[in-house]
């Protein structure tokens, strides 16, 4: 039974960590793009804001995952 919740827990980590590294390899590509086109920053924000969003729920969604392998193990 604590292999399970030990593996649950592992699920988490690793969507935490990889939401993460996305984000930030993200942040970095949109701050070099403004700073080479300044007139393109709108839709350069836009798009960041989108593609965190969207890898923060799949941290959101491996933390969900977890909880309920460590709930439904008990």
């Amino acid at each position: 039974m604590s292999g399970l919740i030990a593996i649950g827990a592992g699920i988490a980590v690793l969507a935490g960590i990889g939401a993460g590294i996305g984000i930030g390899i993200a942040t970095g590509k949109a701050t070099e793009a403004i700073a080479r086109q300044p007139e393109a920053s709108g839709k350069i924000q836009t798009a960041l804001l989108l593609g965190g969003a969207l890898a923060e729920a799949t941290a959101i969604y491996g933390l969900i995952g977890a909880i309920l392998i460590m709930v439904m193990v008990k």
